[in-house]
């Protein structure tokens, strides 16, 4: 049978399917599951900066309501601050020790971050609790009109700059496609020292209820569809980069697995399929991997891996074609 072992970010893992940071890893119970099942890797449920931030302000809001709090003493939120941050990244440790005692598989804690705070310096936390390594999962909403492009970019450097000045296990960052030049982006957070790049991340989306007239919440599950754009980015950029690449939003199949590894992808992060199918499904995805690798005489991923890649001297490339016009315009 294939070996389906590979490296990322120099960890050893036993296959390139990683279940992505959710519900799904918020339990040492679950990792544990996970772990039988044969995920190669698991990243932890990510700790949320604005979480933080906004109990905080909850906390402080209402000990004014109650007057045990004045304006004027700003001591007082410093001690909410720290007192919340405190409670929240000892739960953090705890789940990131009790997943590597129960576990063998690789554990990477996840960090929700917006701003370049020095709250990141718990990420020293997080490595001496024995994580093996950390994504950022970063997102600045691109809204504010008053900030040019390159301020909002900043962001990314500056929180990924403030980690690794911390740490010194792997840096993975998890960001959008949302920018003017994404690919410049990617190369300058490698520049930064970023150990691997995920590309992308998935956000909660407004859908409009038309009967009820109000804002709602659009489903929380990816679809196979949304796949493509990382697909195309993951064939665009996998030979520029030395960082490794990981491949998530959209993967539901072993097949799809197998797409994001020819495209160059390292690893690929799964979470909605599992939620649909099941912690099970996971075997039937490696299964998939393993016959297509079996039919096609390959022994080990890295035969395959990135064969499918933009390459320089690609004139005709579907990665980089936008336009439906080439395709579609015999259609009446």
């Amino acid at each position: 049978m294939a070996d389906l072992s590979t490296k990322y970010m120099g960890l050893e893992l036993r296959n390139p399917v990683v279940v992505a940071s959710s519900g799904l890893t918020d339990s040492v119970e679950d990792i544990v599951k996970l772990d039988q099942n044969g995920a190669g890797a698991v990243v932890l449920k990510s700790i949320f900066e604005e979480q933080i931030l906004l109990e905080a302000e909850h906390d402080l809001k209402k000990m004014k309501e109650d007057s045990f709090a004045y304006d004027e003493y700003s001591e007082t939120l410093d001690y909410i601050d720290v007192h919340i941050k405190e409670k929240e990244v000892t739960k953090y440790i705890e789940l990131i020790k009790g997943a590597k005692s129960k576990t063998t598989i690789p554990v990477i804690a996840s960090i929700n971050a917006v701003t370049a705070l020095e709250w990141t310096s718990f990420a020293k936390q997080i490595e001496q609790a024995g994580a093996d390594a950390i994504e950022l999962n970063i997102f600045v909403m691109p809204f504010d009109t008053d900030k040019e492009c390159n301020e909002n970019e900043r962001v990314y450097y500056d929180i990924l700059k403030k980690v690794k000045e911390k740490v010194s296990i792997p840096v993975a960052v998890k960001l959008s496609p949302y920018f003017s030049n994404l690919g410049k982006v990617l190369l300058n957070l490698e520049k930064e020292g970023a150990d691997a790049l995920v590309l992308f991340n998935r956000f909660a989306a407004p859908d409009i209820d038309v009967e009820n007239i109000k804002v709602t919440h659009a489903d929380i599950f990816s679809t196979k569809q949304e796949m493509y754009n990382v697909l195309r980015w993951m064939g665009i950029m996998s030979n520029k980069l030395n960082a490794d690449l990981a491949a998530t939003t959209g993967i539901h199949t072993g097949e799809d697995v197998v797409k994001m590894l020819l495209a160059g992808a390292k690893v690929v992060q799964v979470s909605s399929t599992l939620y649909k199918h099941g912690i099970e499904y996971l075997s039937t995805m490696l299964n998939d991997i393993h016959n297509w690798m079996d039919r096609k005489g390959f022994l080990y991923i890295d035969q395959f891996r990135g064969k499918l890649a933009h390459k320089a001297d690609d004139n005709n490339n579907v990665y980089e074609r936008m336009q439906f016009m080439r395709y579609f315009s015999d259609i009446k």
